[in-house]
């Protein structure tokens, strides 16, 4: 759903907070997401004997829960919006939708009319009587998004959940998103929308032979649906909001004409403006670098020093009262940032566009789709799908790109999330439409190497050093802002269980670099257990120790609905020695291997194999990010073949005979 703006003198002002846009599509999405809605007509219905003793459904085998009815009206005519749903449990996990949870925009929406109840198997109905909560989600100078939340009573496998709730909005316009298809089969939907009256448009992404209706003289959109089936749930799945998945997006258009190279212009004045260089922050900058230093010397210290801001994207956010009482304002200009030691991810980037333009250099700015959450739709006409800001900087005849907003990235660095990202930038020709650079793999390097001592039973201790650059050393940094250093070893020895064989437990020891952001982080492992399997005469161990338990993904999977969306490209070095004692021979190594797929992906391996053991070396590239799924049996082809090597074991003969060590 996207929040329009205000109407004033009965017309609908094109001003509106374009940096709180995409926010509030997330919002008004994710509120109708799994929740439910009441059309006009929509009324809590008696169920029937079927539904009752419905233990699963034939047209959804095997699912945790389906959705009965989904009813969802909106009128932006009387800035309404009625939501109603009926679900059936199935199954223990089906439980998880007695939760139900409405963000909104405070003091603009209105959650009201909330009903609910549980009707179990028998008959018996529980209506809810508790009062919902209303939490803050997210405070700033400009807004407040809250979540309303209630859970129906007593839900049991077999029950029928029914609920609905009303929005009101006075004064505002929120053209809907339909989001079709969710996480249960939907056997019945009905949606009816009403726009205000101004020019409307929308896309759409249904099924074949399904269209949303139109009565032009009445001016309303409905759409009836059945048997719709849930989402996808595959491996490594591009966002839900990326164009892979029923949904239909309303959106009123502010303007005739060429819509992006317009909408650019007016972010790129906004930018300029925010970002014009003060006198104070030219002396500023000139404290900080020094005339005889480089380009790129100068923009790594100004880096340096915006990094060190507190950046409220990853800490404690002020709330209104406490920013008074420090004397803290919003931040119009950039200086108000650098006076303030403090911003958010988009106004330290902001400010950091500003002091590189300050040092005379030539920067630009770039609004990006976060794809975590999305992919970037240009039909869609709303500047609010854009979420987050990077720099460009053009020096020496290239393009560097910065991400200074994204607390502990390394100086040319992007997060993964803003690279390979649609959008649009500003550069000497003006700002137009555009596309950050990918990401390669040589900039996200996994390193793990160590020692593994054995004894003729199989029983091991072994030493370990994980080197982390780029994407995984930067989250588990992140992570370090939010958490104490004790629960990200606690998060941190929770990932090793993937990475240890069975028999095994592996434990951190401590992080290196952690607060260093430009040197690699590493992470000092300790392990100890039984290692493979042990007879009389031998000892048999994985091959390949970090991965004898690992899953290489899509094996299991041999159809392929979505994209394949892998984050950002990687290379995975091992080195582990066995050491053991002269009472153990090698009888058997695994082979080494040289498996390729094009300039996709590369497998090698390598052994050295001497008197005091054998050392295995492994190493995994993958170069790609993105696949369409007709490439995605070549995918599978080549992970299959990564799976096969790494099942090879190491084969040790015992010699009782022989002196122990």
């Amino acid at each position: 759903m996207l929040f329009q703006g205000r109407i004033t003198d009965n017309k609908l002002s094109p001003l509106y907070v374009r940096h709180s846009m995409r926010l509030w599509t997330i919002v008004l999405s994710c509120a109708f997401l799994g929740g439910t809605s009441n059309l006009l007509l929509a009324q809590f219905q008696e169920p029937s004997k079927v539904e009752l003793q419905m233990t699963e459904d034939p047209k959804a085998p095997g699912a945790a829960a389906v959705y009965l009815n989904i009813e969802d009206y909106t009128s932006d005519t009387k800035h309404y919006r009625m939501f109603y749903a009926r679900i059936k449990v199935l199954q223990e996990k089906g439980k998880e939708l007695a939760t139900v949870t409405i963000p909104h925009l405070n003091d603009v929406f209105q959650v009201t009319a909330i009903r609910a109840r549980t009707i179990h198997s028998d008959g018996t109905v529980i209506p809810l009587t508790g009062k919902p909560e209303d939490l803050i989600v997210l405070k700033t100078s400009g807004f407040q998004i809250n979540e309303k939340t209630f859970t129906l009573p007593s839900v049991e496998v077999g029950s029928i959940l029914e609920y609905r709730y009303e929005l009101t909005y006075e004064d505002y316009v929120a053209a809907p998103s339909w989001e079709i298809q969710r996480s249960y089969f939907v056997h019945k939907a009905h949606y009816v929308f009403v726009p205000y009256g101004y020019r409307l448009d929308k896309i759409e992404q249904l099924p074949p032979g399904v269209q949303i209706k139109t009565n032009k003289a009445l001016g309303v959109y409905t759409l009836d649906i059945s048997d719709v089936p849930p989402l996808p749930h595959e491996d490594w799945m591009p966002p839900v909001m990326g164009n892979e998945t029923y949904e239909a997006r309303f959106f009123y258009r502010s303007h005739f004409g060429d819509f992006w190279p317009s909408e650019a212009k007016q972010w790129a004045d906004e930018v300029d403006h925010f970002a014009e260089p003060t006198k104070s922050i030219r002396d500023v900058v000139n404290g900080l670098i020094s005339p005889s230093d480089s380009d790129i010397d100068k923009a790594r210290k100004l880096y340096v020093a915006v990094q060190a801001l507190d950046n409220t994207n990853f800490s404690r956010k002020k709330g209104t009262a406490e920013r008074k009482r420090l004397g803290l304002r919003e931040a119009k200009h950039a200086e108000d940032t650098w006076s303030q030691k403090s911003g958010s991810r988009q106004e330290i980037t902001l400010l950091y566009l500003t002091m590189l333009r300050a040092a005379g250099m030539k920067a630009w700015a770039m609004k990006v789709v976060d794809r975590q959450r999305a992919a970037f739709a240009p039909g869609y006409l709303n500047f609010g799908q854009l979420d987050d800001d990077i720099v460009i900087l053009e020096t020496g005849g290239r393009e560097v790109m910065l991400d200074p907003g994204e607390k502990m990235c390394p100086f040319q660095t992007t997060s993964w999330r803003h690279s390979g990202a649609e959008g649009v930038r500003e550069s000497a020709m003006g700002a137009a439409v555009a596309k950050s650079p990918s990401q390669v793999y040589t900039s996200n390097e996994v390193k793990r190497i160590g020692t593994v001592f054995l004894d003729e039973h199989g029983g091991m201790t072994g030493s370990f050093r994980i080197i982390m650059t780029g994407q995984l050393a930067l989250y588990w940094r992140q992570k370090t802002l939010l958490n104490d250093e004790e629960e990200v070893k606690k998060a941190f020895n929770q990932s090793l269980l993937t990475m240890m064989p069975e028999g095994v437990e592996g434990h951190i020891e401590h992080f290196t670099n952690l607060d260093k952001p430009d040197l690699n982080l590493i992470a000092v492992i300790s392990a100890k257990g039984t290692l493979g399997a042990s007879t009389s005469k031998r000892v048999v161990l994985p091959g390949f120790f970090f991965e004898v338990r690992g899953h290489q993904p899509f094996i299991d999977q041999p159809q392929r609905q979505t994209r394949v969306d892998m984050h950002y490209p990687e290379q995975i070095i091992d080195q582990v020695i066995y050491q053991f004692p002269t009472s153990l021979s090698v009888e058997g190594i695994p082979t080494e291997a040289n498996i390729s797929w094009g300039d996709q992906g590369i497998l090698r391996t390598k052994l050295i194999q001497d008197a005091g053991g054998v050392t295995i070396a492994r190493s995994l590239v993958r170069a790609f990010t993105l696949l369409k799924p007709e490439q995605y049996p070549d995918l599978r082809a080549f992970y299959q073949k990564v799976d096969a090597n790494d099942q090879q074991q190491l084969v040790l003969a015992v010699h009782p005979d022989r002196k122990r060590d």
